[in-house]
């Protein structure tokens, strides 16, 4: 598994924060069309948590109460929108064991340094029947090939996974009972106008996945 550097990633997001940002207003209806997918995998009440909370963008709105990054300059940005957040590491998470109804990772676990311990950390912050929420640009997909080649200042350090890989780490961290839904289904400066989510994936560039915490696997 490939190791990113998170000092590194943190540097990149601290020095372009306001560019981030502005990303979103941008790119109106292709951000609400990816907040739209993920509302229709995120529990409708309880303790939410976002692993890579970043400046709030999709927390604030998804009324995500808690956040954790590395970037002090996205947090100031995420404190903004009144979430509770918190400087951290999604491999380290500085909550205790059984505190949250959900946790959500939203594009954040193609810039993590350890995703296995990562969804480790979700499953131990979790209550027991808790769900986690990964959002993703599918490496497979049309947008996921467009973002390998284009090498952005965000997205060149990233390592992209498909919806299967990301899939199997989830169950072999111990999550269990598996849905799916997808957005974005043409490149951006073709959507001008909110894009409806379907469940499954391998149209849309930007695929949610939902599961539940259960047991862990017993290695042999």
């Amino acid at each position: 598994m490939l190791m990113r550097k998170p000092q590194l990633m943190s540097g990149i997001f601290d020095r372009h924060t306001e560019r981030y940002d502005a990303w979103y207003d941008k790119n109106k209806f292709v951000y609400l069309s990816e907040l739209g997918a993920i509302k229709r995998a995120l529990p409708k009440k309880g303790k939410g948590l976002e692993i890579g909370v970043g400046t709030g963008r999709f927390a604030a709105p998804l009324a995500i109460q808690y956040g954790v990054d590395p970037s002090k300059n996205m947090l100031k940005f995420a404190r903004r929108r009144d979430i509770n957040v918190r400087r951290g590491v999604g491999e380290k998470l500085p909550y205790a064991s059984a505190t949250f109804d959900y946790v959500a990772i939203i594009i954040t676990l193609c810039f993590v340094k350890d995703p296995r311990l990562v969804l480790s950390e979700a499953r131990r912050v979790l209550k027991k029947n808790g769900r986690i929420i990964i959002g993703m640009v599918d490496r497979e997909s049309f947008l996921g090939k467009i973002y390998q080649r284009k090498k952005s200042v965000f997205y060149k350090q990233a390592r992209f996974f498909s919806v299967n890989e990301v899939a199997d780490l989830l169950k072999e961290a111990g999550f269990a009972s598996f849905s799916y839904y997808q957005a974005i289904f043409a490149l951006f400066d073709k959507i001008s106008r909110l894009e409806k989510p379907r469940k499954g994936f391998g149209k849309g560039g930007f695929v949610v996945i939902s599961a539940r915490k259960g047991l862990l696997r017993k290695i042999t």
